[in-house]
């Protein structure tokens, strides 16, 4: 039994910790928007994702409304754009996320 419950303490504090802003970018965003940012994907292409490389496409939206989309998804008439992530990330990993995203500009 205790070696039970001291692979829990020590399982439990990893698991609770959040992925950085890179790992959850890597993880969730790069299939669509790339690496960079750019959406030189063809799931990005496909979807016209929006280039976060931008300073236009950058200057368009708000912390408050890149984070809403990451958080709920974005659907455009009737179809979905992106998927929402609100229930995979917490909503700080949200907001460093979009903090991230900021980083993408050029």
């Amino acid at each position: 039994m205790k070696r039970f419950v001291i692979v829990l303490s020590c399982v439990m504090p990893l698991s609770a910790q959040s992925a950085d802003p890179k790992t959850n970018w890597t993880n969730n965003c790069v299939q669509c928007h790339g690496p960079d940012g750019s959406t030189n994907t063809s799931m990005g292409k496909a979807l016209n994702a929006k280039d976060l490389t931008s300073a236009q496409i950058q200057s368009s939206f708000t912390d408050a409304q890149a984070a809403t989309a990451i958080k709920d998804g974005v659907t455009k008439d009737g179809m979905t754009k992106m998927i929402a992530f609100g229930g995979r990330l917490t909503d700080d990993e949200i907001k460093a996320l979009v903090a991230y995203v900021r980083t993408l500009k050029k």
